[in-house]
């Protein structure tokens, strides 16, 4: 499975979205320290999200784009979440 597709299946999991789109941006971020994984492998290490889940209801921007990222499984050392948007 994907990272695309693994992300895609556990923010549906989590928030039951209304709408999601996962783009693979690690393209954009060739030859950046993030872009090769920890087993040397290049690309699926950025990601831009749009999440709109009524589980964001009344929640503010910055603690949206948190649970979003948590929503992922992953920490911040092995995928970066290129602006995850969560509304």
């Amino acid at each position: 499975m994907s990272v695309a597709a693994s992300i895609r299946d556990k923010l549906t999991s989590a928030f039951a979205p209304i709408a999601l789109e996962v783009t693979d941006e690690s393209a954009r971020h060739a030859g950046h320290a993030g872009a090769t994984r920890d087993d040397g492998s290049r690309g699926e290490t950025h990601f831009h999200v749009r999440l709109v889940s009524a589980a964001f209801e009344g929640v503010s921007r910055v603690e949206r784009q948190r649970r979003a990222g948590r929503g992922t499984g992953w920490s911040r050392a092995r995928l970066f979440l290129v602006s995850p948007y969560a509304f």
